[in-house]
């Protein structure tokens, strides 16, 4: 059994949880309130700048140019288009570029981000791969579950976000990383398989955790 089939079979329980979350749930039928959906972008344009940092150092960290290469080019795709995008479509819920730069990361952000960047510090690349796969291949099972049952009516802006993660480049390229997990989980030796299998199952929990803050509007108390 591969590594991405192992670990998502073990951690169903918190991918059945994120699909049936609220948050997920609400963009599906188009009731998630809109401030919601805006603590979110916020939280995720702030969360999208860590996570280009780990990319940086999993780009370093390969072993070989191939992967390299393909972080190298994840990495300038986010930094130099997607976020861009990203400020564009909160542009739409009335969010400005000034919002998002004054945006405070909230406890389960700099938790998650946190997390991440240690294991690009001081993890193996293995253990790289297997925390940003949760979030790579996460959004395309969110995007997918959501286009199956349908898009919204009367929410073209929820419409949108499931068309992007649904769409096929994200498709591909969330393939691409489960294929670079499967082929170092592959490599790997039982102990450091074992070490994989820990920082995913902690980053999907992370991505519930993520949602969870955002439906509850989560802010530091003091």
């Amino acid at each position: 059994m591969s590594f991405a089939d192992d670990i998502e079979r073990r951690a169903m329980p918190i991918r059945q949880a994120i699909l049936a979350h609220p948050f997920i749930t609400g963009i599906g039928d188009g009731t998630l309130p809109v401030d919601k959906f805006q603590h979110y972008v916020k939280q995720d344009y702030v969360y999208l700048i860590d996570y280009s940092r780990v990319l940086a150092l999993a780009s370093a960290r390969a072993p070989d140019l191939e992967s390299m290469g393909w972080f190298a080019s994840l990495l300038d795709e986010i930094l130099n288009t997607e976020m861009e995008l990203h400020r564009s479509y909160c542009a739409e819920f009335g969010i400005t570029r000034d919002d998002l730069e004054a945006t405070s990361p909230a406890p389960t952000t700099v938790g998650y981000t946190s997390f991440l960047l240690k294991v690009a510090h001081q993890g193996t690349f293995g253990e790289v791969v297997a925390c940003l796969l949760p979030c790579l291949w996460g959004y395309w099972e969110i995007g997918d579950h959501l286009a199956r049952r349908g898009e919204p009516e009367g929410a073209p802006l929820y419409s949108q976000w499931i068309q992007m993660y649904s769409s096929p480049e994200y498709s591909q390229l969330a393939q691409q990383m489960r294929d670079l997990a499967n082929r170092v989980g592959q490599g790997a030796s039982p102990a450091e398989r074992v070490a994989m299998a820990d920082v995913y199952l902690t980053s999907i929990r992370y991505e519930h955790q993520f949602w969870e803050m955002a439906y509850s509007l989560e802010e530091w108390p003091v």
